[in-house]
């Protein structure tokens, strides 16, 4: 697949009255580089927000599931049922917009008109209420702070 990109920053959107959302082109660019028909979408099994990932995330997912026994590893459809069955391939209409399904729309709180944020986190990115996400964002820049100060690395203010 030659050199991965990455899903990286912030661009906030809203959600229209069709329940669409345009994926930021960068992101688009991406999913096209990894030959993804659209964009794979499951809602998170951890957060409110939701998981969109490409073809590299789906076929990593798959490899890791093939090492585990299909009929005897419980984890095997504890993962599989926790992702696969839960996510979606959305398609991109002509100007980059998903529609999303309703489930989705809900278990993410996201609402008509109002401004949601697209986070890039690597290899996927996530798609949040703009004010669920504000804590969290406030929390991971916390556990960031306190990681860089318990490995020594911190500097005295």
């Amino acid at each position: 697949m030659g050199a991965a990109l990455s899903f990286i920053g912030r661009v906030i959107g809203k959600l229209d009255n069709k329940g669409r959302v345009c994926v930021p082109a960068h992101y688009r660019q991406i999913l096209t580089a990894q030959s993804t028909p659209g964009v794979y979408v499951c809602p998170s099994f951890h957060e409110g927000s939701l998981e969109c990932f490409g073809e590299e995330v789906l076929q990593r997912f798959h490899t890791a599931q093939a090492e585990l026994d299909p009929f005897f590893a419980a984890q095997h459809d504890d993962r599989a049922r926790a992702v696969l069955s839960m996510t979606e391939l959305l398609p991109l209409d002509e100007n980059g917009r998903v529609r999303l399904p309703v489930e989705m729309i809900v278990h993410a709180g996201l609402k008509e008109g109002q401004a949601i944020v697209f986070v890039g986190v690597g290899t996927k990115f996530q798609i949040w209420d703009s004010e669920r996400f504000a804590p969290v964002l406030s929390k991971t820049l916390e556990n960031a702070r306190a990681l860089r100060e318990s490995s020594g690395n911190g500097s005295a203010a």
